[in-house]
């Protein structure tokens, strides 16, 4: 077999990228970490278990299952959407204008539980990574003015860390990702690694 067929079939793995086990290690940790923050935060909209959704912040009572629950028509985008959003950010309106809209709360929910399922599984990280980027920013200007720092918070240092796990191939450790990357899908369409 010639170098150029040889080296068109060859799969880069995470030993390739990071050659030291711990830090391989710690990135899955962080991967599933990630995975399952997103992952959480699907289950309690979808249910309002009380955390996020489904508690008063004014009184603190909880209402599990209740009618904050997206299954029971609440609505996942309308309470930070239409309350958080300060009437000081430069796009309070555009926000507040797609709060509790139907298309807004189900790509919200989709891209939650499409972007903790592939860093979870680690199977489709690149494209979680710009999914849950994009998502990251979003919430960051959505939190404009910042409260401790002009520029950083942890909107920002989460789209930071999604992109260290896609491009250091950190599904590949406690993951699927070897076994996704060898699809002839993945080879034909890298973006989905």
């Amino acid at each position: 077999m010639s170098a150029t067929v040889t080296a068109r079939h060859a799969v880069l793995v995470e030993q390739d990228v990071v050659t030291h086990s711990a830090a391989r290690h710690a990135l899955a940790a962080l991967r599933i970490g990630f995975g399952l923050t997103f992952l959480w935060a699907f289950v309690d909209k979808l249910l309002a278990l009380g955390y996020a959704t489904g508690a008063a912040t004014d009184t603190g009572a909880v209402d599990r299952f209740g009618p904050a629950a997206w299954i029971h028509g609440g609505s996942p985008t309308f309470g930070f959407l239409n309350f958080g959003v300060s009437p000081d950010n430069p796009f309070h309106g555009a926000f507040t204008s797609i709060a509790g809209a139907a298309w807004a709360d189900w790509l919200f929910m989709l891209g939650l539980l499409g972007i903790g399922l592939a860093l979870t599984l680690g199977a489709g990280i690149r494209l979680a990574a710009i999914s849950g980027a994009a998502l990251y920013l979003l919430m960051w200007v959505a939190s404009w003015p910042l409260a401790n720092n002009p520029v950083l918070d942890e909107h920002v240092l989460g789209a930071v860390t999604l992109v260290v796990l896609a491009v250091t191939l950190a599904g590949d450790t406690w993951g699927l990702g070897r076994i996704w990357a060898r699809t002839e899908m993945v080879r034909r369409l890298p973006i989905l690694r």
